[in-house]
């Protein structure tokens, strides 16, 4: 059997099938079993239907069909998939589909969500594959996704460091799994990574009655990140430092601290007392842009 975690079979294999890496897709390829076998592990147990995104030529795949009943492996680049079905072939229970993750119909494959969704995932499709899979019900039960180093530590960050991690943390309980370097990936990466391991709760970690309304706030907050709370919120809800000031107060929030050290209770208090005036709007959860900033 074929392993891709092993740099001189990855080349063969490469070399075989006469694939070029595309730096544009972000197909960067673990080259250490050890850690890709911890990826693995961290998408839970055996009963767990998973959802791999860019499955690239079947590293992690592998990995997950010896752990789980049932693989999914979604792959973009059409040019991978003969080298993907090689590499997973005879493994029962693998799915290969050529799919871009983001058009993939994820709820008529699991109606009722708790599917896992595990990939090392390009910085570029970060923000776009959180909204995919947070925005709206259902919802996976896990995710285990590798992303760039400071991606992770914004999305596990203890106080609401940015918006990605209020973003990210209203629905999920996130934890940094372990730091990998960027000598385990062929092409290496500039960066190093993180494994992110992000258990989704069963509801809304705030209790608003309009999550867009509240996202939208919570984006308007941190445009003045730099600023105090009651000076930025004075401007953003057109009522003036003083007034913001009592009603941060009211909410118990000292109006001098910054949007990035308030706590997700705090973010639900600050939107009760601020939300009807809540500027402009967007769709779904905003301020997860293609890096997950």
């Amino acid at each position: 059997m074929i392993d891709p975690a092993d740099p001189d079979q990855l080349s063969r294999l490469l070399r075989r099938h006469r694939i070029n890496l595309k730096h544009r897709l972000g197909q960067n390829f673990l080259i250490d079993p050890n850690l890709r076998d911890q990826v693995a592990a961290g998408a839970g147990d055996q009963s767990d239907e998973v959802v791999e995104v860019g499955a690239g030529v079947g590293t992690l795949t592998i990995a997950l069909a010896d752990r789980h009943r049932r693989v999914t492996a979604v792959e973009l680049d059409r040019t991978l998939i003969p080298a993907l079905r090689e590499v997973v072939g005879g493994r029962a229970g693998v799915e290969v589909v050529e799919a871009d993750i983001l058009k993939l119909d994820l709820v008529q494959r699991y109606p009722d969500g708790g599917e896992v969704v595990v990939g090392n995932i390009p910085y570029n499709l970060t923000g776009a594959l959180i909204r995919k899979l947070l925005d709206q019900p259902p919802r996976p039960r896990r995710m285990s996704l590798v992303v760039q180093k400071e991606v992770a530590e914004r999305w596990t960050a203890t106080t609401g460091a940015s918006l990605a991690t209020v973003a990210v943390q209203v629905f999920a309980e996130a934890r940094l799994g372990m730091t990998i370097p960027a000598a385990a990936f062929t092409p290496e990466p500039r960066v190093d990574s993180a494994l992110v391991l992000l258990e989704v709760r069963d509801k809304p970690a705030v209790n608003v009655p309009d999550m867009d309304a509240f996202f939208r706030l919570v984006e308007a907050v941190f445009q003045f990140r730099r600023k105090q709370l009651g000076g930025a919120l004075g401007r953003i809800a057109g009522i003036g430092s003083e007034e913001a000031g009592s009603r941060l107060r009211d909410a118990g929030i000292d109006p001098e601290r910054r949007a990035q050290t308030l706590s997700l209770s705090e973010w639900e208090a600050l939107y009760l007392r601020f939300g009807k005036t809540s500027p402009g709007h967007a769709e779904g959860v905003p301020g997860l842009p293609s890096g997950g900033e």
